[in-house]
This record gives C-alpha cells, structure tokens and sequence, in this order.
C-alpha cells in the first residue's frame, strides 16, 4: 500500500510541476517575452528572412528600435519594421535623407543594403504625402522596413497605434550565426544615430 502511496504523490508532484512550467512559459509568453519569427525581406540586411527574434513586451518602443507590430490588413499577422517616427514628430525623405523634426539624420542600419542601390534607396516623401499629417499624430507611430524599396510599412498603410505595438525586438535567437543582442540606436543632437 505504501509504494501505491509513493508512486501516487510522485505522479502528482509531476504533473504539478508539469503545470507550473507550462503556467510560467504561458505568462511569460504573454506579459514578458515573445519568439517571433521574421517573415520575408522587409528588414534585410538588419535582419533576415527566418530569423527568430526575442521580443521584450514591457520595454516601451523607442525610435529606431526594431518593433513587432499586428499588420493592418490582418491583426493575426505580425509585421517587423523599425520604429521611425514618434508622436509630434516631423518628417521627410529628401535625396535619401532622413530629416526628423528639422534635423538630417544619417541612418546606419541602412549602410550595407543602401550601397547595393543605385540612385536614391528611399524614395522622396513627407508626412503630409504618405499619410495627411503633418505630424506623428500623439499615440501612432510611423514604422519602415529597413529594406526601404521592398518594404510594405507606414509610406503605405499609415500610422499605427503605438499602443498595439506586440513588443520591441532585442536578441536574435536563430540562426545561430546571428545569436546575440541587437544594437540599439539613439539619435545625438547632431542628427547622428549611434549605436549603444
């Protein structure tokens, strides 16, 4: 009867340490940290077709950063674009020149695809012309593909909620050759991006 008892309490200790784990990864999957996996060319060279990406759920989204949004057309579906305008934000492309609140900025992230083009890689466009705002209206963001001549992003389907961003892409997971951190840029007072 005791070894009844005994394999009794160790099924059940198994199962509830079989439900703890699952209970953990469930809650973490939802409040904390995601695995996303990057769905076509729109972020290359930053990133690249089949790359799974951890995402952080409760880092509030920054401009640069590598967000993971719901598209548009299908919220089940999740894009991965580079968070580029804030809201107030002022912005233009002007001869491949990023110009944010006024200010020139020179993007690095787009270097390596960018010198495979010729002629302008982004092509010419305000605010007032992708979206008909002046501005970064307050609680949207405007999102572009790093890929910017084979990007579906803001230029077409407009702001999106900032509030519906899925999470901010931080470590690259697969495949291993891209295992680490991803870099983080902040733009410095003279409309330098740099990396930190």
């Amino acid at each position: 009867m005791k070894r009844w008892s005994y394999i009794f309490k160790e099924i059940v200790s198994y199962v509830l340490m079989i439900v703890v784990v699952f209970g953990v990864v469930k809650l973490t999957n939802t409040y904390i940290a995601a695995q996303v996996k990057v769905d076509g060319r729109s972020m290359d060279y930053s990133l690249q077709d089949g790359q799974r990406l951890i995402v952080s759920k409760f880092s509030e989204p920054e401009r640069f950063d590598i967000v993971v949004v719901p598209a548009p057309e299908d919220p089940e579906r999740l894009y991965v674009k580079r968070l580029v305008g804030m809201p107030g934000d002022e912005l233009l492309f002007i001869g491949d020149r990023l110009i944010i609140n006024g200010v020139e900025t020179v993007e690095p992230y787009l270097a390596q695809k960018q010198g495979e083009t010729v002629g302008n890689f982004t092509r010419d466009f305000t605010l007032v012309e992708a979206t008909g705002s002046v501005v970064v209206p307050e609680g949207m963001i405007f999102v572009l593909g790093d890929n910017r001549q084979n990007s579906l992003d803001s230029r077409d389907f407009g702001f999106l909620p900032l509030d519906d961003v899925f999470g901010v892409a931080k470590f690259s997971v697969w495949p291993f050759s891209t295992f680490g951190k991803l870099p983080d840029y902040d733009l410095d007072g003279t409309g330098h991006i740099q990396e930190h």
